[in-house]
């Protein structure tokens, strides 16, 4: 039996559906073979419901759709520099206290400001970002500034927070500003 293509406005609702009744990341070609079109058409799909400002974002696991859960939540951006050999430890640091790393930001010289949201609160998290960073041969974005980094931590309390602010400056990944 052939699958028949679903078109244009009607697949964009799917696609939508789909990222609402999920609460996990939801790949492109999972979208793509749901919906019997190509991963770029997902893509470009995707583009246009972000252009709609439907709140979707893209993440190593695969898109999702961000439901305003977060507002119990705690944030808290921190400034960190290391060498990308110690990105898996500082990210196990973090999800290890019940932080998700939310994203991470660099100041680019020619770009200005770039964020990138990685969203990992779990070791298999932190695992499966770092083999689609080797997997694509992808660089972090911290080395496009020398080890240089923010990221935006999220947790359930303050206190939660300032612990992994301490774990962070205890295991040398703090950038402390001179007060």
């Amino acid at each position: 039996m052939v699958r028949k293509k679903i078109l244009g406005e009607e697949r964009r609702q799917q696609i939508l559906n789909k990222l609402l009744d999920e609460k996990i990341p939801v790949t492109g070609s999972e979208l793509a073979d749901i919906m019997n079109v190509s991963r770029q058409v997902i893509v470009n799909d995707i583009s246009l419901l972000k252009a709609r400002n439907e709140p979707i974002i893209a993440t190593s696991q695969g898109y999702l759709y961000i439901v305003n859960k977060t507002s119990a939540m705690m944030e808290k951006t921190v400034a960190c520099y290391h060498s990308p050999d110690r990105t898996e430890e500082e990210l196990n640091l973090l999800v290890d206290l019940g932080v998700m790393v939310k994203d991470v930001k660099i100041e680019h010289p020619v770009y200005g400001d770039l964020t990138a949201s990685i969203r990992v609160s779990s070791r298999k998290d932190v695992k499966e970002f770092l083999k689609k960073i080797v997997n694509t041969k992808a660089s972090l974005l911290s080395e496009l500034t020398g080890g240089a980094h923010l990221h935006t931590l999220v947790a359930k309390d303050e206190k939660t927070l300032i612990q992994a602010e301490k774990a962070l400056h205890m295991n040398g990944f703090l950038i402390l500003t001179n007060e």
